[in-house]
């Protein structure tokens, strides 16, 4: 039973990553030790699983339909060792999407705690500013701002947090404190991927409404890019809160146009769709979300 057990294990990781060398560094093992097992399971099921070939493996007909019905079955195992546990101690491997950003500033500083308390626990953060496809990376929750595509993905909400203005205080000294939307239209801006787009910046105060439109020479792909252009007095950006915490609370760049209120970017952990999430996935999500409710109460 328990061979037979992993090797559904082996298979099932080999098939999500799509390469033996990488289920061997996973497995602590080598890849000849991946391949046997694998062509074990195909022998003892009468059936080929994997297509090989010198640059890539895929699944034939038959291991594609073997894994979605095996998948489940694993995490459903997952889950009663969990519960006839009974004493909150997670094991296995958590392998976590998310941005580079926030996975720097927010998640890491969290992850001492709880990984102390599940010292059986093995986490892989997946740092990529694209999305990843949870099911073909084998990836149990991935951290999303924004608006969710429609995937059948289960998800929940952790946060919505604000859009902000920024500058360094050296630049507002050379071109001076904006005081209403139109002034920025003689000020440089950066544009970042927390820009909330790359034509205009919509702003509201009450019932007035502003739109400006975004002119920036300077264009960055990354959040940390971008706010470390503002910080050395490039221009005004705009970022979620999440993305400049660190540099607000250290005075390296000031809020402009706080009375303006810009559109709320929310943050979601998101579970691959069809399946069960898993102990850890849910157990990191709770603190995760815990940790981040007391940071936004303890800011000023």
């Amino acid at each position: 039973m328990t061979d037979r057990l992993t090797a559904l294990k082996v298979f099932a990781r080999v098939a999500r990553l799509g390469n033996f060398s990488r289920a061997a560094r996973e497995f602590g093992v080598s890849q000849p030790s991946i391949s046997r097992v694998i062509a074990g399971l195909e022998r003892d099921l009468g059936a080929a699983l994997i297509i090989r070939t010198t640059r890539a493996l895929s699944l034939t007909d038959a291991g594609a339909d073997y894994l979605a019905r095996i998948e489940p079955l694993l995490d459903g195992m997952d889950e009663a060792e969990h519960a006839v546990r009974g004493d909150a101690q997670l094991k296995g491997r958590l392998r976590i999407g998310l941005s580079s950003s926030f996975g720097a500033r927010e998640v890491i500083p969290e992850l001492r705690s709880f990984m102390d308390r599940h010292p059986s626990l093995q986490i892989d953060l997946l740092f990529a500013d694209q999305h990843q496809n949870l099911v073909v990376e084998g990836v149990d929750v991935a951290l999303r701002f924004g608006v969710l595509a429609d995937s059948g993905a289960t998800a929940r909400l952790l946060d919505a947090s604000p859009r902000l203005l920024l500058a360094s205080p050296d630049y507002l000294e050379r071109t001076g404190m904006p005081a209403a939307p139109a002034d920025l239209s003689s000020h440089s801006m950066i544009v970042g991927p927390g820009s909330g787009g790359p034509v205009a910046w919509s702003l509201k105060k009450r019932e007035q409404r502003a739109s400006v439109r975004i002119n920036g020479r300077l264009t960055i792909s990354s959040n940390e890019g971008a706010v470390a252009a503002a910080v050395n007095g490039l221009g005004i950006v705009s970022t979620v809160w999440w993305g400049c915490r660190a540099e607000l609370e250290r005075g390296r760049l000031i809020r402009i146009l706080s009375d303006w209120e810009m559109d709320l970017v929310e943050l979601h952990a998101v579970f691959p769709a069809g399946r069960a999430a898993k102990p850890a996935a849910r157990a990191f999500v709770d603190d995760l979300a815990q940790a981040l409710r007391e940071r936004r109460q303890a800011a000023p």
